[in-house]
């Protein structure tokens, strides 16, 4: 920030409090810290004992355009659904969420199996002769180009991977609410085990009360995309449970959110609130997807969404992060107007109507969203240094191993973990696993601010393998910086999820701070 506007803020913080007003704003790179509490956040003086090796990083922006919406239909739903709707102790958990993981290994294994057999078929059909060749020659020659051309495409996409990728390639992509993807023309065919979850949501939605406890119980392990954008609604608290009284609640939101932006839109230029609506400006376009955000629409539905929540919540005002907060909701409500992939989907082409209830819609449960977690956001942000320090802590007794490394490298929590509590992982992973991941956390209480650090800790350790193999400070943290999640899908999620749990109940007994 430049010197004028610094102290420009300084006299605005100490003379009155202005409602909407900016704060400062803090990124990955510049965490707030307290010497006091936090030392250096800086490795010292000290030269890099090794050799920089600079490292080809991708931005979110780039993974996200190269990775299509969609998930990856795991088998371990209904196992981690299991774990959440009942009651169980520490060790029937434990042995749970394991199986889990064990069954995850099994399937890669299995993927190889099939992988190496069809290559055999495919060589033993290339020297079956001349009378395979003559039946259809066409048909030879186009499996011979098909698989030399995608054993040149692995090869040169595993060379432009860093060196710490070590996920599995999925061998299937699926559309992201959990839905396979088995037709060539885009229409998705449910599988009987899809459709049976399918309709267990809309038995559970269509009844004249829906039971919220339940609904959570089978949302943990994922919701269907036909029916998510009702089911965030409800599970945020934005719908009411009874069905005859949600057309009205819309009707009466949507009405209060539009005349608070006759009231305040127009002040944005006003010198008051110049600071604010600027920010909100110039952090917009560097949200992802682009394809989606920076569609003029769009742009503008979250510059109203940004500055009206600015303006009602003045103890924090606007600061970087909660822009990212407002994405999943409206790609999220976008789905239950078109059957397109949101990301590439052309949302001026939708009614007047349809877009003013979306972006209503997107106000309200991203307000609901952010009381549950709002001094993440007031000044200095006192929230999020919280669950830092939490973090470590757990990080320490989970595994000693890795943060003993982390700690002789001089790297702190704050420089890499303070974006994962600020923007809710929503820069490490694909927006499709961030859809994922809100399923289970509007599933769980207090999942955005208490079963989100139990998430960063599995988070973490999931990375243990590469993070020892850095001897570096600053490959250490453009590592942690820069995780390779790209192709990461459902089945990664639910195999996070799954640890996050186990973690969760391993640490019920653990001091208070751990459980709030």
């Amino acid at each position: 920030m430049a010197s004028d506007g610094g102290r420009k803020q300084f006299w605005k913080r100490n003379v009155s409090r202005v409602p909407g007003s900016i704060q400062h704003v803090y990124g990955a790179q510049h965490p707030p810290f307290d010497p006091l509490l936090h030392g250096t956040l800086n490795p010292g003086t000290k030269p890099p004992t090794t050799p920089v090796k600079l490292k080809k990083v991708s931005t979110f922006q780039e993974f996200e355009s190269n990775t299509s919406d969609a998930w990856d239909v795991g088998d371990d739903d209904d196992e981690l659904l299991a774990m959440a709707a009942e009651s169980l102790n520490t060790d029937v958990v434990m042995e749970t969420a394991n199986r889990v993981i064990r069954n995850h290994s099994k399937l890669q294994e299995q993927h190889k199996l099939q992988e190496g057999q069809v290559e055999k078929d495919q060589l033993q059909q290339l020297s079956d002769g001349p009378s395979a060749a003559c039946g259809d020659n066409r048909l030879v020659k186009s499996v011979s180009e098909s698989n030399a051309s995608s054993s040149a495409d692995s090869a040169s996409e595993n060379a432009s991977m860093p060196r710490s990728q070590s996920l599995p390639q999925a061998s299937t992509v699926g559309l992201v609410g959990g839905v396979t993807d088995h037709s060539t023309s885009g229409v998705p065919v449910l599988s009987e085990r899809e459709a049976s979850r399918l309709d267990k949501f809309r038995q559970l939605l269509a009844g004249p009360n829906t039971n919220l406890e339940e609904l959570r119980k089978l949302s943990w392990s994922g919701i269907p995309k036909p029916v998510r954008p009702i089911t965030w609604k409800l599970l945020s608290g934005y719908l009411p449970a009874n069905v005859d009284r949600r057309e009205g609640t819309l009707q009466r939101k949507r009405k209060e959110y539009f005349a608070f932006v006759e009231q305040y839109y127009d002040s944005r230029n006003e010198e008051t609130h110049q600071d604010t609506y600027r920010q909100i400006h110039i952090d917009i376009p560097r949200m992802s997807p682009e394809a989606l955000i920076l569609q003029l629409k769009v742009t503008e539905i979250f510059e109203r969404i940004l500055f009206i929540w600015a303006i009602r919540h003045p103890a924090s005002g606007y600061v970087q992060g909660i822009n990212d907060l407002v994405t999943p909701f409206l790609v999220v409500f976008t789905c239950e107007y078109t059957e397109e992939e949101v990301e590439n989907f052309d949302v001026s082409s939708l009614p007047t109507e349809v877009l003013q209830n979306i972006e209503a819609d997107s106000f309200w449960c991203m307000s609901k969203l952010l009381d549950g977690i709002q001094d993440n956001y007031t000044f200095a942000q006192p929230g999020i240094q919280k669950k830092v320090k939490m973090l470590e802590e757990l990080v320490s007794r989970i595994d000693e191993q890795v943060h003993k490394h982390l700690e002789q490298h001089d790297v702190k929590y704050l420089q890499f973990a303070f974006r994962w509590m600020n923007n809710l992982l929503m820069r490490e992973v694909p927006l499709r696993c961030t859809i994922r991941l809100w399923d289970t956390y509007q599933s769980e209480p207090e999942g955005f601010s208490h079963f989100h650090l139990y998430v960063c800790a599995a988070f973490l350790v999931r990375w243990k393998k590469e993070i020892l193999e850095e001897k570096d400070f600053q490959e250490l943290l453009i590592f942690l910086q820069n995780l390779p999640t790209v192709q990461w899908g459902n089945e990664e999620i639910g195999v996070l999820l799954a640890e996050a749990y186990r973690l969760k109940f391993a640490f019920a007994d653990a001091p208070n701070h751990y459980k709030r």
